[in-house]
């Protein structure tokens, strides 16, 4: 049977204005973020989620528990979801380590597994621990939607291991995950398949009508 997967990013936070890497440290969201968080939670009860569950970073619960309140669900807080520790680059601009060590920041934009950070978790340990806690919710919930909020870098891994592509390529595969955003999966067994990537979850107003052109 077929389990459908929304995979949502966290809103922003405080360091995303910075572009900072904010692996395993607990960033405050930012006003937008909170919305962002408000929004999901009325696309979920208009989509007829079954489930939420979420990274336990504190980013990721605030941006599931409106969601999860609107539903009446507890959200299942599920350790594997947890955000990449970027060792060395946590808490730092891609600029900053580049002034320190230009060399490092060139293998990890040309292979992100094989030129991970010094000190940060390996890829294919956190594709491991990310595709095990969706593939248990995946099975748990079997014939349902389950809301799924985590982290962009964790997702975009998750993505390339459930789909069969390189690790150390997410990067370019998926260059990010939108905040607040669906990125939907079926999961079937042992198959993945992407059904969209990127979808808001408010739909942009309409721009107003220009004037008539001369002639009309």
């Amino acid at each position: 049977m077929t389990s459908r997967l929304l995979l949502v990013r966290h809103g922003e936070t405080e360091w995303h204005a910075e572009n900072r890497y904010a692996g395993v440290t607990d960033v405050a969201l930012t006003p937008k973020g909170v919305a962002q968080g408000t929004d999901l939670g009325s696309w979920a009860v208009r989509s007829g989620v079954d489930a939420v569950a979420c990274s336990p970073l504190g980013r990721a619960q605030l941006t599931a528990a409106p969601a999860a309140a609107a539903l009446g669900l507890t959200a299942d807080v599920q350790e594997g979801l947890r955000e990449v520790d970027f060792g060395w680059g946590e808490g730092r601009t891609i600029e900053e380590m580049a002034l320190e060590d230009p060399e490092a920041v060139r293998r990890f934009r040309e292979d992100a597994d094989s030129g991970a950070f010094p000190g940060s978790e390996p890829v294919v340990l956190a594709a491991a621990r990310a595709t095990g806690s969706l593939r248990d919710l995946a099975h748990r919930h079997q014939g349902g939607k389950v809301l799924v909020v985590a982290h962009n870098t964790l997702l975009r891994i998750a993505l390339c291991e459930l789909l069969g592509l390189p690790l150390g390529r997410y990067r370019r595969i998926f260059p990010r995950l939108d905040n607040g955003a669906v990125t939907e999966i079926e999961i079937r067994g042992t198959e993945t398949a992407l059904r969209s990537l990127n979808v808001p979850t408010v739909v942009p107003p309409a721009p107003a009508p220009g004037p008539s052109p001369a002639g009309d």
